[in-house]
């Protein structure tokens, strides 16, 4: 039986639905979901083994206007996938108006040497009547080999897609073991589930403001919990009043609820320190972006370029 095996770039703006769309492709939750834009900030790899071969998925960070050195790493990290995969789904949020950003974006796709597919996200949000445009719009110049209209939400449409991308790998041979779902280290997916925890339990600018870094991991081993100590990093000194809440309340309540969503991704007792860090302009800290960067790949050195992890898989030869 052929096979097929490739790497396929999930892109889009901030908040169209890149990670749920991945989560519900590989059946599992391994990418992080909030209603804030920005929340995917590196690229992830999900990899997904079934009969017809194996798919590995790059869901990258929400292309915007880049205004601190974070920013401009996340969209670099994304324009770079339009290069690194075999095949590109762009992904348009279809219950918000069809903008600037949008037509920026649809042509940087449309430019990108991969094929490509045109997928119209949350169709649950709206009439079909207002989906028509949107097909007509991405149709338009033959750009994409199939417009593709799902709810990454209900599932709806995610079949389809699953059959046009097959249908548009290369030929190739499963690189992976079939029981890897992703590249990434176990304590980097931690301090993801810790920040969306953050993410849920905070409103306006401190989403963009704040990240997760890991400090100690203290594994016991036999049935002993698992200690993890992790800093959560702010701007401004008034942020971390905010985190911590009165008498500790709000820092209380995050940990709480990341310690038991780790406790059933872990399936182990979890023992969960959590301090909020002042650290005044770390968007544009290369030191701590690096340290962020090497939890994501668990090397000990940080990558050489935004993006490029120590082991990515690379584009098909095949």
């Amino acid at each position: 039986m052929t096979t097929r095996f490739g790497s396929v770039a999930l892109v889009g703006r901030p908040n169209a639905g890149k990670s749920t769309l991945m989560n519900r492709l590989l059946g599992e939750k391994l990418a992080i979901v909030s209603d804030k834009p920005q929340t995917t900030r590196h690229r992830i790899v999900g990899i997904l083994t079934a009969a017809a071969g194996q798919i590995v998925f790059f869901d990258t960070p929400g292309i915007h206007r880049p205004l601190h050195r974070l920013n401009r790493q996340m969209v670099r990290e994304a324009t770079a996938a339009l290069a690194d995969a075999d095949l590109v789904c762009l992904i348009r949020d279809v219950a918000e108006p069809f903008g600037a950003g949008d037509a920026y974006l649809l042509e940087l796709v449309a430019a990108a040497t991969p094929p490509k597919l045109a997928v119209l996200n949350k169709i649950d949000q709206i009439v079909k009547p207002k989906l028509l445009p949107e097909m007509s719009r991405y149709a338009a110049g033959g750009r994409f080999e199939a417009i593709v209209p799902l709810s990454a939400a209900t599932g709806d449409g995610c079949e389809r897609l699953l059959t046009e991308i097959w249908r548009l790998l290369p030929e190739g041979e499963p690189t992976y073991d079939s029981e890897l779902l992703t590249l990434h280290p176990e304590r980097f997916l931690v301090t993801e589930r810790i920040r969306e925890k953050v993410l849920e339990a905070t409103r306006d600018e401190l989403p963009f403001t704040t990240a997760v870094l890991l400090e100690r991991w203290e594994d016991p081993g036999d049935d002993r919990a698992l200690r993890i100590h992790a800093a959560i990093l702010v701007e401004r000194e008034s942020q971390k009043g905010i985190l911590v809440g009165r008498h500790g309340a709000s820092i209380r309540a995050i940990g709480t609820a990341a310690r038991l969503d780790l406790e059933s991704y872990l399936g182990r007792k979890v023992f969960l320190d959590l301090r909020v860090r002042h650290e005044p302009g770390w968007r544009e800290d290369q030191r701590l972006l690096g340290e962020l960067d090497q939890d994501r790949w668990g090397t000990t050195e940080p990558a050489a370029e935004p993006g490029q992890p120590p082991a990515s898989p690379s584009k098909s030869s095949s």
